[in-house]
């Protein structure tokens, strides 16, 4: 077949999919001749909304229709999926996923596929290492493919914004590639450092003859965008511009917010002044995240307050604004989540409203970095000397890391082939493995870079697109003549005095459930601790309340400002005015009966002083305090390592002990000055209960989680 007819049969299918009106644009057709003619590997960089998914469900259709196998899609997020399938479906592609929300529909899909009835299979990259898919699915999708699509292929780099390690397992998949299967990688946020890694990680080029992969970039400006920095000193100014600006912008939109409790905290404000708007995170349950995306598709809400959960894959082409209250680290980042909008509209506004405590976020971020040698060391040690695979939790027992960051290792390491994950949980391979230090520095120092390249983005005077652009090391990269330093600002930067007000009252609205604990972690006897299962109605505590969280935008500022210095100080009156509003707000069943504090090595007058505060001002008889037996241990990091260090290491002193006895099945206020696993709480609630208290309900000024 001539080139010219096969791209009338390429334009044919990209109409079914995109309208009547549709033409391939020359780099889309570029990309389909070189997959389905030459069955090459590609590598497309281009801006989202170009059509990077019309490049692969055109040349499935075509290679489907000359008798290739299906297509594998492996895609990072559900949302992506979904839009996918159901733009398939327009073309007359059967397309079908599996993932970890259908499992149920796992043996149907794989028959299908089986069949011949699937055209397109979408998996997620974590699909590819459990092992009944890796084992059972994997080998058989990996001799049947026709073409295999990598989605947002900047994920595959850890130089780039959203490294995911199980992306890097792709180049084990394509190794197993039968020869002249095509590849194709895509994404619209990759530098040039990035763009080398991810060939390089994918194997892109290996198998083949003559010249490697075909790489396919564009340019990224994005025409429809119009982009501004609003500067306002604080939270309550940057809220109140929020809330009076929000009915001002185009269509319906998203507003970013960097940690989970702020998506939370301003969706219930902009709701309590009047918006529609919906909080969308990692943490919504999934029907909720379902039922929000469906409700700004259609337009019913005006925008989703969400942190970074909802970004690559979502697709709404009239989306009109996206609004960041917070920065995002990196330029890259904040480029591919601002391309969420304008997709379809000619004009959709871009606004960053930077805060001080960003970089206090940043901070927390790094330090999920990739652990020392001496943990990764432990964590190999531990596998390496048990008969039987040993589970995250069971890990968590020998290696002080959160159970988010030691999975993360994990996966690398998996991908390192140091370690491999079988039914219950993980084993040593034996495979020599070294720590390479040295890339880890230069990755944090990349780093350090993009944080400091988003500093220099918010005080820029210059245009703010050409700089993302020059960040993604575009070539063209040139004014773009619409952002506010191209044209002047183009909303007001003033804010009403009565919107800062309600704002700052919103925000000084104290109080945070702290949940109790209702199970001991798992395989805790490795620690010489022997507790499991649940843990005894009896023996509980009560639900709890926090002054607020760390990374709140309102009381948090004050909370970060006293756990942050190094001095051991008396509770300011400010927050101890904020623990009262907390205190008379809890409504308790009973009224606390006493209070009780548990000693602190770290800031004894900071607990000493509230304890005595909130016995002073609630008239309650102060029993005293919980004391180290022994030796009070430092912060761990994990729920198994926490519990093992405080199990034992508290005491009730007897004239506490008797002053409790005292008093008839008392409820007990028990005091701290903040709480992150919870597991002292749980332990001292514990030990109260024991010894008579007949319920505890535990206080803490900050809660970190």
């Amino acid at each position: 077949m001539s080139d010219a007819d096969l791209r009338t049969r390429a334009e044919s299918v990209l109409q079914a999919l995109a309208g009547p009106h549709a033409r391939l644009r020359d780099d889309q057709w570029r990309a389909i001749s070189a997959l389905v003619t030459d069955r090459s590997r590609v590598l497309v960089v281009q801006r989202t909304g170009w059509g990077k998914s019309a490049v692969y469900f055109v040349a499935t259709a075509l290679l489907r229709a000359d008798g290739a196998g299906p297509t594998v899609i492996v895609s990072p997020l559900l949302a992506l999926m979904r839009n996918q399938i159901a733009a398939a479906e327009r073309a007359g592609i059967h397309a079908a996923t599996i993932n970890s929300t259908n499992l149920e529909q796992w043996d149907e899909v794989r028959a299908a596929v089986s069949r011949g009835d699937v055209d397109v299979l979408l998996v997620s990259p974590e699909r590819l290492n459990n092992p009944d898919f890796r084992d059972t699915v994997l080998p058989q999708l990996a001799a049947d493919c026709g073409l295999l699509v990598v989605d947002e292929a900047h994920c595959i780099s850890d130089w780039g914004h959203d490294f995911r390690p199980d992306y890097r397992r792709l180049r084990h998949l394509i190794g197993e590639l039968p020869n002249g299967v095509p590849v194709l990688a895509t994404t619209a946020t990759a530098n040039a450092r990035v763009v080398e890694d991810v060939a390089g990680q994918l194997g892109v080029g290996d198998a083949m003859a003559g010249p490697g992969p075909l790489v396919l970039r564009g340019s990224l400006d994005r025409e429809s965008l119009r982009l501004a920095v609003a500067r306002l000193p604080s939270h309550a100014e940057r809220l109140a511009w929020l809330t009076e600006r929000l009915g001002e912008l185009p269509g319906s939109g998203i507003i970013y917010t960097l940690t989970v409790a702020a998506a939370g905290e301003v969706a219930e404000h902009l709701r309590e002044a009047g918006h529609e708007v919906a909080a969308y995170s990692g943490q919504t349950d999934t029907a909720e995240r379902l039922a929000a995306e469906e409700a700004l598709l259609a337009n019913k809400v005006k925008a989703l307050v969400a942190t970074s959960a909802l970004g690559m894959g979502f697709d709404k082409p009239d989306l009109g604004f996206v609004v960041h209250l917070g920065a995002p680290q990196s330029p890259v980042a904040y480029y591919q989540q601002i391309g969420r909008a304008g997709r379809g509209v000619e004009r959709a506004d871009v606004v960053l409203l930077p805060g001080r405590e960003d970089e206090d976020i940043w901070r927390y971020f790094a330090s999920l970095a990739f652990p020392g040698e001496d943990q990764v060391r432990a964590v190999l040690a531990a596998l390496a000397g048990s008969d039987r695979p040993l589970s995250t939790a069971a890990l968590e027992t020998r290696v002080d890391l959160r159970r988010a960051r030691l999975e993360m290792m994990l996966k690398v390491l998996d991908v390192d082939g140091a370690v491999r994950r079988v039914r219950g949980g993980w084993t040593a391979t034996g495979q020599p493995w070294s720590y390479d230090r040295d890339r880890y520095a230069r990755v944090a120092a990349v780093r350090g870079a993009e944080q400091d390249a988003m500093r220099a983005y918010v005080g820029s005077d210059g245009c703010r697109m050409e700089f993302l652009r020059r960040q993604l090391d575009d070539p063209d990269a040139g004014p773009c003549g619409r952002c506010d330093n191209c044209t002047g600002p183009f909303y007001p930067g003033t804010v009403d005095a009565g919107a800062v007000t309600a704002a700052r009252h919103r925000l000084d609205r104290p109080g945070v459930v702290v949940e109790p604990r209702a199970l001991w972690p798992t395989a805790m006897a490795a620690l010489g601790v022997s507790v499991s299962g649940k843990i005894p109605p009896a023996e509980q505590a009560a639900a709890g309340r926090a002054l607020a969280r760390l990374t709140d935008l309102g009381w948090g500022t004050r909370l970060r400002s006293v756990f942050g210095s190094p001095e051991d100080v008396a509770v300011p009156d400010e927050l101890l005015g904020g623990v009262v509003q907390v205190l008379a707000g809890w409504g308790w069943q009973r009224r606390p009966d006493a209070v009780v504090s548990i000693g602190s090595a770290s800031r004894p007058r900071l607990v000493r002083s509230l304890a005595d505060g909130i016995a002073r001002i609630g008239r309650l008889p102060y029993l005293g305090e919980l004391e180290p037996d022994g030796h009070r241990p430092g912060r761990q990091a994990n729920s198994a390592q926490r519990l093992a260090a405080v199990h034992d290491a508290l005491a009730i002193p007897a004239a506490l002990a008797a002053r409790l006895a005292d008093l008839d099945d008392p409820v007990v206020l028990l005091v701290d000055d903040r709480a992150d696993t919870r597991w002292t709480l749980t332990v001292a609630a514990r030990l109260l209960r024991r010894a008579g208290a007949g319920e505890v309900l535990p206080f803490v000024l900050a809660l970190e989680a």
